[in-house]
């Protein structure tokens, strides 16, 4: 009975070291588990942080390409009625030729059109590309905002 007894205190002695070195993994996996909640809360709120500042750079490429826009727009009116001023000066001009008097005021009328126009065309093609480099950040904002709802899907999937 006591080598019975012997054995039983050796097998509980076993059962306890198991038990204890069970509850030490125990303890390790849930500390590793709240450092893993705890790293994943950091990384969603740094992903937030950076998806509402994507979207504040998002807002003010719109402003900027609205703006260029109807800068674009207004360039575009004046270079029209610009146009139509040089077509009435180069009509006033032929008609001065016609009358072969005040040529030299209808060639300087013609010539400070032209410049005018061509100042306006600068400036219009200045606007167009303006226009066109909002419209290319915007592009690239879009793409940033897809990789991101990919990179989510994926982490989301590998949870």
């Amino acid at each position: 009975l006591k080598e019975e007894n012997a054995i039983l205190r050796s097998k509980i002695n076993k059962l306890q070291s198991l038990s204890e070195t069970q509850a030490d993994k125990m303890r390790k996996l849930e500390k590793k588990l709240e450092e893993n909640k705890i790293k994943e809360e950091k990384e969603a709120q740094d992903l937030e942080a950076m998806v509402q500042h994507v979207e504040q750079n998002l807002q003010l490429m719109t402003k900027r390409a609205v703006k260029a826009e109807n800068s674009a727009a207004k360039l575009r009116q004046e270079n029209a009625l610009l146009q139509a001023e040089l077509r009435n000066s180069k009509l006033e001009t032929e008609a001065l030729r016609a009358g072969q008097a005040g040529l030299a005021t209808a060639k300087q009328n013609a010539e400070v059109a032209l410049q005018h126009l061509l100042q306006v065309t600068t400036s219009s093609r200045a606007s167009i590309r303006q226009l066109l480099s909002g419209a290319e950040s915007l592009q690239l904002v879009a793409d940033l905002l897809k990789s991101i709802d990919r990179i989510s899907e994926v982490s989301e999937d590998g949870q």
